[in-house]
């Protein structure tokens, strides 16, 4: 018998319909979406890897996701897991915010198989559309069993850590890359090679906390960068500021005592990085100002982080401990 996986269609470019095969950059004027049942009926997927059951939750573009849609994605989530003989779950996402959102569900589940997110940087009607090759890979991910428990991307023929991964390019359908760990893992045809594990070490948040998730920014440090959208962030009810700096870690002068000032006011502020890899210095000046280091994650990973600590009412002293255990 096939393994059993439901897929969740989101929406996405993996379900966008664009005006022809030749249409791959502004598909999106069409605003034409297909279902999850439609969509595995187009890529004949049925039956060949798996027993796919198709799961519309809504047809959107990722860019329009809301926290009471990733809520609900989570509850889908949580009550596939629950039944008996379903060996894994695969969403189809666009991605715009696909490791967004893989980040998210890392956080907020604990499920006993695996839970897929995929993509495509093509239109499913695209010339070389890579929809039907990262459906088909996630699915076989999902089928194995061999790369465990736990929320995965899988996109051109890798694996990846929701913590890790990030969308490099605008178009390139290798975009999605994890640039200092690399990949978990590959999908060679009918083989998945897992090469190595990651032990999450962060914490599983309850997924209601999704519907009430504070206001977090995220300001970005630039030459002449002088304070002032962080501080007009605050005036609008931010509680908490991520702060994308320079190299490991470091913002303007005006910035750095900008942040101070909201740290004194009860704002929480993480120190992030404007590189898509490495870790944040924790400086003893940070330390002594009340700035919170953000270990290696990208601002808008550590924006979710933090955004979740906040609705659950930790202190900026949880807060950073959680960041350090990252």
């Amino acid at each position: 018998m096939l393994p059993k996986i439901a897929f969740i269609g989101t929406g996405g470019t993996i379900a966008s319909l664009g005006t022809d095969q030749l249409d791959l950059l502004d598909y999106n004027a069409s605003n034409v979406r297909v279902d999850a049942q439609t969509l595995i009926d187009r890529m004949g997927l049925q039956g060949k890897i798996a027993e796919i059951i198709p799961v519309n939750f809504r047809q959107i573009d990722s860019t329009a996701l809301t926290y009471d849609d990733w809520a609900d994605l989570a509850e889908t989530c949580e009550s596939l897991c629950n039944e008996p003989d379903l060996a894994g779950i695969v969403i189809g996402h666009g991605t715009a915010s696909l490791e967004e959102s893989a980040w998210v569900l890392s956080l907020v589940l604990a499920p006993s198989i695996p839970v897929i997110l995929t993509g495509s940087m093509r239109p499913l009607t695209g010339i070389s559309t890579d929809a039907n090759a990262n459906l088909a890979a996630a699915v076989r991910v999902a089928s194995t069993g061999d790369i465990g428990p736990g929320v995965f991307v899988v996109v051109n023929d890798e694996i990846h850590s929701p913590r890790t991964v990030t969308k490099t390019h605008t178009l390139r359908l290798g975009a999605f890359q994890s640039p200092w760990m690399g990949p978990l893992g590959f999908v060679d045809g009918p083989d998945v090679r897992v090469v190595r594990r990651e032990e999450p070490k962060y914490p599983v948040f309850p997924h209601a906390l999704l519907r009430t998730l504070p206001r977090v920014d995220i300001t970005y440090s630039y030459v002449g960068a002088d304070g002032s959208a962080a501080q007009a962030f605050a005036a609008v009810g931010a509680r908490g500021i991520i702060s994308a700096g320079f190299g490991p870690g470091m913002t303007t002068p005006a910035e750095t005592r900008a942040l101070a000032t909201l740290v004194e006011a009860g704002i929480v502020v993480v120190q992030s990085s404007r590189t898509v890899s490495g870790l944040v210095v924790d400086s003893a000046h940070h330390r002594e100002l009340g700035i919170v280091a953000g270990g290696d994650i990208s601002p808008q990973k550590a924006r979710i982080l933090l955004a979740l600590c906040l609705a659950r009412g930790d202190s900026r002293e949880e807060i950073e401990r959680t960041f350090n255990a990252l």
